[in-house]
């Protein structure tokens, strides 16, 4: 397996594209995502109880498990925005599909931005023509551009690996730097392959890969009304279609997951205001789920957030955090490293070297390793300092 350029469009038969309809200030805020057959499609989303219109609508299209476009904006999430936003959501599907020729339930939709205002969707039909115009191999960069908020860079990252002797690639873009939190993380992603897969396998494989990666990231505790991640799999590769579990469907799960991984961390590191990425990896637990559970602890309090922005080595917070996560273990066996330096053992903190500890919390990314001592299982979660910048950057989103 290796890493290649392209993000989205890095597979056989994807297209992109980005511009600025006028959603936001100066700044690309439509994207088009496109492959030139039809693709099996699979989703996950955001498990708020208030669902934004176009989770609602990407939901029910892509449970039919087919899919050739995804159009996206940033800017207006189209949240709160009842049945006027619904048909907004439609409407903006269908004017897609039709400049693309294409049936409009093969469009999916999504959008993210500020809450319950109207989407302006007439700038998005103004801006078609010239967004389906630039569709090309090229525009993975400007598609990725067009889905940021408060992000500061764009996130893309695509793989090539090799499937019972056919070169395929996975291929994907990200959005998310703020209201990130686990189940579902707030942020968008978008993947793309070539890989010839069932609608069946392609959902599984996504919902297993989204909790080891995009359900273990934090930023901030909130989850939005908007998260989504979609796969489209238009099996241009020409691989044997994978269908059933097996040698096949393993190695492309781990291809998925090295691209969402890739993607998660990077919406981690972007966090608003972040001058850190901050990487806990958890071992001896008693079972995957209670890995995850502690693991998603330490990453999201607040407490260690914040004595890694100021490189505090403040143990204390970490192994409270394991206390509440709802993982057994025996807190006398608790073992946590700063880096390389070893700061509670069997429960107790070590006489450490303070200046080491200080060091391992200055480096970029900051890793927090725990072992509960209570069995085999462990799970990697991926979060940020929190700084001042965090509270400057939202108390003025609107304004």
């Amino acid at each position: 397996m290796i890493w290649i350029e392209g993000g989205v469009t890095a597979p056989k038969g994807f297209l992109a594209n980005g511009v600025a309809a006028g959603i936001k200030r100066y700044k690309k805020d439509l994207a088009l995502v496109v492959s030139e057959v039809p693709a099996a499609a699979a989703g996950v989303f955001t498990t708020n109880r208030v669902k934004a219109a176009p989770v609602l609508l990407t939901q029910s299209r892509v449970a039919e498990g087919q899919a050739q476009a995804v159009i996206v904006n940033s800017g207006n999430a189209n949240a709160c925005t009842g049945l006027e936003g619904l048909a907004d959501a439609r409407l903006m599907a269908r004017a897609a599909a039709e400049a693309l020729s294409l049936p409009e339930e093969m469009v999916l939709v999504s959008s993210t931005g500020i809450i319950g205002e109207r989407l302006p969707v007439e700038k998005i039909l103004k801006a078609l023509p010239e967004l389906v115009k630039g569709l090309g191999r090229e525009g993975h960069r400007a598609a990725a551009e067009a889905i940021m908020t408060t992000d500061t860079v764009p996130k893309e990252a695509a793989v090539e690996f090799l499937l019972e002797g056919f070169t395929c690639r996975i291929g994907g873009m990200a959005k998310g730097s703020g209201m990130i939190h686990p189940c579902m993380a707030t942020m968008l992603a978008f993947l793309t392959t070539d890989v010839a897969i069932t609608p069946e396998l392609l959902k599984l494989a996504l919902r297993e890969v989204v909790e080891d990666t995009f359900n273990l990231i934090t930023v901030d505790g909130d989850t939005s009304t908007n998260d989504m991640v979609l796969v489209l799999a238009n099996g241009q590769a020409s691989n044997p279609m994978i269908e059933k579990e097996g040698p096949a469907y393993a190695t492309f799960k781990q291809a998925l997951y090295e691209v969402a991984a890739s993607l998660a961390r990077q919406i981690a590191r972007d966090g608003e205001g972040a001058t850190r990425l901050i990487e806990v990896q958890v071992e001896g637990a008693c079972t995957k789920e209670e890995a995850r559970r502690a693991a998603r602890a330490v990453a999201a309090s607040n407490l260690v957030k914040a004595a890694v922005f100021g490189k505090d080595p403040n143990w204390g917070r970490i192994v409270c955090a394991l206390g509440y996560s709802g993982a057994r273990f025996d807190p006398e066996k608790v073992a946590v490293w700063l880096g390389p330096v070893q700061v509670v053992a069997e429960g107790k903190g070590t006489s450490f070297d303070e200046e080491e500890a200080r060091a391992a919390l200055s480096t970029d990314p900051v890793i927090i390793r725990v072992n509960l001592g209570a069995g085999e299982a462990r799970a990697t979660a991926w979060g940020c300092d929190l700084t001042y910048d965090y509270v400057r950057i939202n108390a003025h989103y609107r304004t």
